[in-house]
Formats: C-alpha cells, sequence, structure tokens
C-alpha cells in the first residue's frame, strides 16, 4: 500500500496544473484561486481534526498539542508552522500559479521539478550535507538537463518570464523545505499541514482585504476546479503523501514523486493539447532521473539524525513530512 499511495499521492499533486488551466478558462483569477485553494483546503483540514482529534497528537504522546504549546518551545514551532503557510508557501504557489497563466503546464512542472537539486545544492552550501563524486555527477547531470528544457522550449508557448517565476517557485520552494526541516519533526503531519494551509490562507485574505478584495461570483465549474484544487490536488495529495512516507520511508517516496510531473505532462498532452518536444523530453528524463539517483545514494545509515534519535533528511522536501509542491 505504501508506493501506490505514494504514486495516488503523485498523481493528484501532478494535476494541480490542468485543474489551474481550467479554472482560469472559467474565470478565476489568480488572486481569487489562491484565496479559495488555500481557505478550502484548511477549512477540510481542521474539519479533519475535529472528526478526528488524536490526530492532533504525535505518535505515542497522549497530550494535544495545545496542552503541550507552552512548554519546549511548543510555541514558536506552531508560530514557525504558521509563517511557513503565510510566506513561504504562499509565496512559493504565487509564483507557481502566475507562471502557469503564462507558460504550459508541461513545461512547468519540469522547471519546478529542478527543486530536489536546488536542495541538495543549498544543503551542501549550508553544512547539511557533504559533496560527494556521485552527487557532483548528478548535479551536473540535473543543470545539463535543466539547459536541454530550456533550449528545447521554442515557440510560442515559451515565455521567459514564465520560465523565472517557475525557477523562483522552485527556489522559494528550497528555501521553505530547508526552514521546515526545523520544525516537521516536532508536530503531527496533519496538523503541521492545517497550519501551513491556514497561514497561507490568512496571508492571501489580508492580501484581498487590502486590495480592494477579490471577485468571488464566477459560475459552478470554476467553483468545480477551485474544489478539485483544495481537495484532490492539496488537502488529499498531502493526506496520502503522509499516509504512504509511513509505509515506505523518505527516500522510497521521493523517488516515487518523480511520478509527478509524468502525470502533468500527460494530463496536459490529454485535456490540453500541449506537447513537449523530444529535447524537452530528453532532459526532463535527465533530470527525473538524477534527482533518483540522488535519492538511491542516501542510505538510512548515512542519514543525519535529529535530537530525539530519529532520521531526518533536508533533502527530501514533501518527502519530509512538509506540503506537497505548489
Amino acid at each position: 500500500m505504501g508506493p501506490l499511495l505514494c504514486l495516488v499521492s503523485a498523481a493528484c499533486f501532478g494535476a494541480l496544473g490542468i485543474f489551474g488551466k481550467f479554472a482560469y478558462d472559467a474565470g478565476v483569477s489568480l488572486e481569487a484561486l489562491l484565496l479559495a485553494r488555500f481557505g478550502l483546503a484548511a477549512a477540510l483540514l481542521w474539519l479533519v481534526l475535529l472528526v478526528r482529534p488524536e490526530l492532533r497528537r504525535r505518535t505515542g504522546d497522549s497530550r494535544t498539542t495545545a496542552e503541550t504549546a507552552a512548554g519546549a518551545g511548543r510555541g514558536r514551532v506552531l508560530a514557525t508552522a504558521v509563517g511557513l503557510g503565510a510566506v513561504g508557501y504562499a509565496l512559493q504557489s504565487g509564483f507557481y500559479f502566475a507562471a502557469l497563466e503564462r507558460m504550459d503546464a508541461s513545461l512547468l512542472a519540469l522547471i519546478l521539478y529542478t527543486y530536489p537539486v536546488l536542495v541538495t545544492v543549498a544543503a551542501v552550501l549550508i553544512g547539511r550535507e557533504r559533496l560527494t563524486t556521485g552527487r557532483g555527477v548528478a548535479l551536473l547531470a540535473a543543470s545539463g538537463g535543466t539547459l536541454l528544457v530550456l533550449v528545447g522550449a521554442g515557440g510560442a508557448s515559451f515565455d521567459a518570464l514564465g520560465a523565472l517565476l517557475g525557477f523562483g517557485t522552485a527556489v522559494v520552494y528550497t528555501v521553505y523545505i530547508l526552514v521546515a526541516d526545523t520544525v516537521v519533526h516536532r508536530l503531527p503531519p496533519i496538523l503541521l499541514c492545517a497550519l501551513v494551509m491556514t497561514g497561507a490562507a490568512g496571508s492571501f485574505g489580508v492580501r484581498s482585504v487590502l486590495s480592494g478584495g477579490v471577485d468571488l461570483s464566477f459560475g459552478p465549474a470554476a467553483w468545480f476546479w477551485l474544489g478539485c484544487i483544495a481537495v484532490v490536488s492539496t488537502a488529499a495529495a498531502m493526506l496520502t503523501f503522509f499516509a504512504g512516507l509511513r509505509r515506505t520511508g523518505p527516500s522510497t517516496a521521493a523517488i516515487l514523486s518523480t511520478f509527478e510531473p509524468v502525470v502533468t505532462a500527460g494530463l496536459a498532452a490529454l485535456t490540453l493539447g500541449e506537447s513537449l518536444t523530444p529535447l524537452q523530453l530528453a532532459g526532463g528524463a535527465l533530470v527525473l532521473a538524477c534527482v533518483a539517483a540522488l535519492q538511491l545514494r542516501r542510505s538510512p545509515a548515512s542519514a543525519p539524525t535529529t535530537a530525539a534519535g530519529g532520521r531526518r533528511d533536508p533533502l527530501d522536501g514533501r518527502d519530509a513530512e512538509v506540503v506537497g509542491v505548489a
């Protein structure tokens, strides 16, 4: 069940760009999409926690998070989780959907999936990882794959600003992962997701008020696609990933998550008529192969440990029990 759950999660995340394109076609603005996505996802996750209060507890802890919030820096951890959503995830998602307005979902998925490589580079630079020969070769090959993706992106469908926003999404997500790695093991995963979604919803809510409000008076079709984004590609995607992660471990989950851009490209071809050039496909395959190689080289025995003795891996991103891409 573990690998299957990870693949289901990757498919749900992979559909995000497709749902976003359909929402735009139904008249949803960027601001409305972001506010509705995080508002609906936060409401759904808090509803789950209301119905299943035991999910607010860490494994083996009989106390709720509220009962222990005052101890061991718990309040700071909760504030960091909300801040991750209000700043990091909000900015990352804003970049992603702004890029999606300007470029094909399939190309954006390939650009976004450079983030595991960026996390590796950042982890080496800040001293959390060692740059081995194999890892260096994988990083160089991934850089070459990214170059092939961009070189092959000729024609009217390529937008330079969109590509820049796509890379901005990967960079912001890299920072988000490294910060989240400091708190991810101190909160139950569903509670962490709910706090992150609440922070992001609050950020876009404040932005909406300051800008004079967001028009939410679109039709049923638009709300349907927004519901798909919030339920399928946000809440369900995260929950199935956590369930799969618990059964497979982070490295396997990370490798299986490379199915995500494959799903995006396939759905884009089927529903939006998008296509990738052979050069782009080769570059994307090279990047995904390098991501898998970087994860396979990390054996459990070599992973750094937390203060509590558990394994943790700043390379993992979503695999580190954070939240899904975009």
